[in-house]
């Protein structure tokens, strides 16, 4: 039998939503906690999925909102793991918006979550390394 060759986690997931009227305020424009609330979704299916672990959400840090992002408009929310520690991993999560019409996209929102793995007891377990560039 052939060993299995070692592969390297993945450190990317992205999600697709639409903004519909109950996501938004009286502007038109989402909700800040709606965002918030997609982008911790995806920090932990990035954390999760690149850990192989249970993940939960320690800290949320520097989310800057730069554009609205109206009702009608697509948005990708990219969450990429750009730091490991022993059982913490930093994911930086983009908000980026995109005109089903015209095609124009815009990065709108970007900030960094701090996931931490847990083994079965709850307790924090260790994660593995990032994969040199």
């Amino acid at each position: 039998m052939n060993p299995q060759p070692d592969t390297v986690p993945p450190t990317e997931v992205r999600m697709v939503e639409i903004v519909f009227p109950n996501h938004t305020n009286h502007l038109g424009t989402l909700f800040g906690g709606q965002a918030m609330a997609w982008m911790d979704k995806a920090a932990f299916l990035a954390a999760a999925r690149y850990s192989r672990r249970t993940v939960v959400t320690a800290h949320s840090d520097q989310v800057d909102f730069k554009l609205p992002i109206r009702i009608g408009e697509m948005v990708e929310t990219v969450g990429r793991v750009i730091e490991v520690g022993r059982s913490s991993m930093t994911v930086q999560v983009e908000l980026i918006a995109e005109d089903l019409h015209s095609g124009e996209r815009k990065l709108c929102t970007r900030g960094h979550f701090v996931m931490v793995a847990l083994d079965a007891d709850g307790r924090p377990t260790s994660v593995p390394a990032l994969p040199s560039p």
